[in-house]
């Protein structure tokens, strides 16, 4: 590539300004196609942009999505861009390191309806089951949830891994098994920052008397 290609390519702030919308129309062209959360560092560099400059631009674009106004004592701090006067249907999130524009959850029946219904591409109950494990037990082995599990997962975790919900997480240096662990799709799919923010599992366990009446029921 030439010096001069390269150059073309590099667009600035004042390049993006002399585009209908600006910076922050730039900044929300991107966050409409990408299929991944994006760093603020990874929009400043795509866009030519100083990081200060985006993470400015999408609080901004943030307090549109909800509806926020900007007041005329408040223009000249303001992009040129507009302003919405009542919320949409989308929002701006920061989930697992990065931003992109989701549905407003409070539209999460009316778009899961629409979306999923009729659809018969959601995981199953094993499938269900087995992400869990990996999600609260993770670096596992596929022998040790089968284990936990009591049937064979082999199929069930290949098709996690084909969803991008899981990935290899390199071996057992005692068994050289390969190990898997959850990724950072699984992590914007439940809408958490990371696997720590996981729901706690002790406020379901059974006490210890709880503990042998399971026992008993099970057979075991």
């Amino acid at each position: 590539m030439t010096r001069e290609a390269t150059e073309d390519t590099q667009l600035g702030e004042e390049d993006l300004e002399n585009l209908p919308g600006g910076a922050k129309a730039a900044i929300e062209a991107v966050l409409m196609v990408i299929d991944q959360p994006a760093t603020e560092e990874e929009l400043a560099a795509g866009l030519g942009l100083t990081v200060d400059k985006v993470s400015a631009l999408l609080a901004e674009l943030q307090r549109e999505y909800s509806g926020y106004t900007v007041k005329a004592p408040d223009m000249d701090q303001a992009s040129h861009a507009g302003f919405g006067s009542s919320p949409r249907g989308f929002e701006l999130r920061n989930i697992a390191g990065g931003w992109r524009i989701y549905s407003r959850t409070d539209f999460a029946d009316i778009v899961g309806k629409y979306v999923l219904e009729g659809q018969t591409a959601r995981l199953t109950q094993a499938a269900l089951e087995t992400l869990a494990v990996i999600a609260y037990r993770q670096p596992v082995s596929r022998a040790r949830v089968s284990a936990i599990r009591g049937v064979n997962v082999d199929s069930v975790v290949r098709t996690l891994a084909q969803r991008g919900l899981i990935e290899d997480s390199g071996t057992d240096p005692e068994s050289g098994a390969m190990l898997y662990r959850t990724t950072s799709y699984f992590l914007e799919r439940m809408g958490i920052g990371s696997v720590a923010e996981l729901p706690q599992l002790s406020p379901h366990l059974p006490g210890l008397d709880g503990i042998a009446e399971y026992y008993d029921a099970e057979g075991i």
